[in-house]
């Protein structure tokens, strides 16, 4: 047994986890896993760890989600213990550490990087996950990887996953292990909610909501970015307080000035302080309602950070802050009653997979098949992200990791990043490509669009930011210096390297005038940058789009040229040649034949064809004929006529008559299409022949017989039959039929007698000839004789002459 790091645990602070503090250790070391539900603020962060010490062999490591998070907490827990941060307690963030002989607080990421490059995890002697709830990516991989590791190389791994609003029981089950509970010691929170007013900015509605509880004590308000924490701290000028910021960029010592209980101050946090960092002192606490979480749009070829309502269990997080210590309140920028969704939706439903996937790779189940999930990673974006791996190399084709993928997964950066650094080291060297990456990889060290300025801005010294980016800078060279390139910063290094990591975003601008650039992805997307939207390419590092947008926002770009979007996206080059039925020029639609190079959806080059596949160019003139219509054919009178009695033969009689509507004619262009090979032969196509092939021999014959084009009537003369109707109708003068005595029938169907006045007026129509003379005729008689004297109106039509004449007076 190893001896305890805390000889007394009641020397510990009073808070309500340390009372339990046994019962957590002995039932972690009983059953090998364990879920420890505890609210914020109750000391499962800083004690559970120290107590564990005492009863694993080997060093308890945390997992925290953030840097911010885990710094603090070793801290804490090495001011408990009296000792300086490193000693037996120590912490390890990406770029900086002070490992402790003990207790080891770490990033999720840097332990997932650990356990995916030694899954045996040499000298750990337990694991806890804390702040599961927030759902981050990598703490839920490393869960799942965690769990498989127990079922092979350590079934002795302690794990315990520690959370403030998780569904206890669903965890417990997916670790095999029970659910401790603690209470929290909470006083009474007020909370009042105080929605924007008409045109008002969060950030005004944020720094009002402080004014109103400066009174009741230091005050802690959330807001989603940076940006809104500055805008919020100049909303406050004049305060008569301190006003500090808290979030990710800051450097360490002014994150630790937040941090401490220096009197009445106001704390402008991220998201950072809902639940794994304690801010002493706060009485009060105003809440935006927002956070900024990752997203992904598939479709569109872009990623970043949008921001979100925040849901019901992190919105009573935040108010809890302000119940800590004593009876509190909380101000809601948001108006009561809002729905608000019951748990934040965990990243692996809308985040980019590819680090993932990576990760899965290196781990030796590309798939994930097998492994214990608690959320598995959607389908689709998981192919996706899996295929950018095969294209980056870091996999084969069945999704095993690479000797270059294993090398990728080791430097720290998403698959993509880990491409732009290798490869542009060897062309542009070590530090140049170190010094590109570390701004991709962190887009708050920039404060324009234009990424070759914000470069400069950075190496000269002039921006805040200089000291973490030369940092980074530094580890990222290390780890490529074999990878030495170029001895000089070549021309147009920057957009070499962001167009490494993202070559479908390289970007051209469009012919047409409007200022908008295509991804090779094939996004539009706006440049308002005069500088950036002067060039014609661009590589970008990050475009993001407004829903509803018609296109996207390029934020953070550098100037290329075309001979370096070849060459950095060389993988989306494609040439091939398209016979379409296209718009040419300013003329109508024809079929275009042409060879065409893009790098993705860019055209870079096109060249007419000169002898094109007869089949594609048939298919083209196909496409032109479903989209314009068979009146691109040379249609006569007769041939319009033709087809409409085709069209009632089908209707009446059925098979073997064929449909001669649109789509029929299409399906057997085949037939009579010919050698056609742009629109102008169309025109030169006969109808009527086309009709004609379609219903084939001997059916051609019989038309005539079945559907005659004209009918004799009593007066001798042969009238056309309309058949543009549902029935066949025939137009004839009353006098003209003098003597019929039935209605005449095409294909046995009665015909549609329109009969006409000696104008050529209708009179009547029937298509029962017999009861018209008996009923009809005798009015229509008495109406028109006074009109048309001079024509006969016989009494009796069915024994009269017919006549095309007027009556001989």
């Amino acid at each position: 047994m190893p001896a305890p790091l805390v000889r007394d645990l009641g020397s510990l602070p009073d808070l309500p986890v340390r009372r339990a503090l046994p019962e957590i250790t002995a039932t972690l070391v009983a059953h090998g896993a364990a879920v420890l539900v505890a609210p914020p603020g109750t000391g499962k962060t800083t004690l559970v760890p120290l107590a564990l010490a005492g009863a694993v062999d080997g060093k308890v490591v945390v997992a925290e989600p953030r840097r911010v998070a885990a710094r603090a907490a070793a801290a804490r827990m090495a001011a408990l213990l009296g000792e300086p941060v490193g000693r037996s307690v120590g912490y390890a963030v990406r770029g900086d550490a002070k490992p402790g002989s003990r207790v080891e607080v770490v990033t999720s990421g840097l332990l997932l990087r650990r356990l995916t490059a030694d899954p045996e995890l040499p000298g750990v002697g337990a694991v806890v996950l804390d702040e599961c709830h927030e759902r981050h990516l990598d703490a839920d991989l490393l869960l799942t990887l965690l769990l498989d590791a127990r079922e092979g190389l350590r079934p002795d791994l302690p794990v315990l996953a520690a959370s403030a609003t998780v569904a206890g029981p669903r965890l417990a089950a997916l670790l095999g292990g029970p659910v401790v509970e603690i209470d929290a010691r909470t006083f009474p929170v007020d909370v009042r909610h105080r929605p924007p007013l008409r045109g008002e900015r969060i950030e005004a509605c944020v720094a009002r909501g402080i004014r109103e509880v400066l009174g009741s004590g230091s005050v802690l308000a959330f807001l989603p970015g940076v940006a809104e924490i500055r805008r919020t701290e100049a909303a406050l000028a004049g305060l008569g307080v301190p006003v500090l910021p808290l979030h990710g960029r800051l450097k360490p010592a002014e994150q630790d000035a937040a941090l401490r209980d220096t009197g009445r101050r106001v704390v402008l946090a991220t998201a950072i302080a809902e639940s794994s960092l304690t801010v002493p002192g706060v009485r009060a606490v105003v809440d935006a309602g927002l956070a900024r979480v990752p997203r992904v749009d598939h479709r569109r070829g872009l990623a970043g950070l949008v921001t979100t309502t925040v849901s019901a269990a992190v919105a009573d997080q935040r108010a809890g802050r302000a119940g800590r210590e004593a009876p509190g309140v909380a101000v809601r920028c948001w108006p009561e009653g809002q729905l608000l969704t019951p748990y934040p939706e965990p990243e692996i439903k809308v985040a980019d997979l590819a680090r993932l996937a990576l990760d899965l790779a290196c781990w030796g189940t590309p798939d994930g098949a097998g492994l214990r999930w608690w959320d598995a990673p959607p389908e689709g974006p998981f192919a996706v992200a899996r295929e950018v791996l095969r294209v980056l190399g870091a996999v084969d084709g069945s999704g095993t990791a690479t000797p270059r993928g294993m090398r990728m997964n080791g430097l720290g950066l998403h698959p993509r990043l880990a491409r732009a650094l290798l490869d542009g080291a060897a062309a542009v060297g070590a530090r140049t490509a170190a010094e590109i990456v570390a701004v991709l990889d962190d887009d708050t060290l920039t404060q324009g669009p234009d990424l070759d300025g914000e470069l400069r801005r950075l190496r000269d010294g002039s921006a805040p930011a200089r000291g973490r980016w030369a940092a980074e800078v530094s580890r990222l060279a290390r780890q490529v210096a074999r990878d030495r390139g170029e001895g000089r910063r070549p021309a147009h290094a920057t957009a070499l390297v962001t167009a490494l990591a993202h070559p479908e975003r390289l970007a051209r601008r469009r012919a047409d005038g409007s200022g908008v650039f295509l991804l090779a992805g094939g996004t539009g997307v706006e440049v308002r940058d005069p500088g950036l939207g002067a060039h014609e390419w661009l590589a970008v590092a990050i475009a993001d789009r407004t829903p509803g947008a018609v296109h996207g926002t390029v934020r953070l770009a550098a100037a290329a040229d075309r001979g370096l979007a070849e060459r950095a996206g060389e993988a989306l080059l494609t040439e091939t040649d398209e016979i379409t039925w296209a718009p040419a020029g300013s003329g109508p639609a024809d079929v275009r034949a042409r060879r065409i190079r893009r790098l993705g959806a860019i055209t870079l080059e096109e060249k007419p064809l000169r002898d094109p596949d007869p089949e594609r160019v048939r298919e083209a003139l196909r496409d032109g004929l479903r989209a314009e219509g068979t009146g691109l054919l040379r249609w006569s009178k007769a041939d319009r006529a033709l087809r409409e009695r085709l069209g009632f033969l089908h209707r009446t009689l059925g098979d073997p008559w064929p449909a001669v509507d649109e789509e029929s004619l299409l399906a057997h262009a085949d037939a009579w299409l010919g050698g056609a090979r742009r629109r102008a032969d169309l025109a030169a196509v006969d109808a009527g022949n086309a009709l004609r092939a379609i219903v084939g021999w001997p059916l051609a014959g019989r038309i005539d017989e079945l559907a005659p084009e004209r009918l004799a009537v009593p007066s001798g003369s042969n009238l056309a039959v309309d058949y543009s109707g549902e029935r066949p109708v025939l137009p004839v003068r009353v006098q003209e039929a003098f003597g019929w005595q039935r209605t005449p029938q095409v294909a046995g169907v009665p015909v549609l007698l329109h009969l006409l006045s000696p104008a050529g007026r209708p009179a009547a129509v029937t298509d029962d000839l017999e009861s018209f003379w008996s009923t009809g005729y005798p009015q229509v008689r008495a109406e028109l004789r006074g009109r048309y004297p001079k024509h006969s109106w016989p009494e009796d039509p069915r024994t009269a002459e017919p006549t095309r004449r007027v009556r001989r007076s």
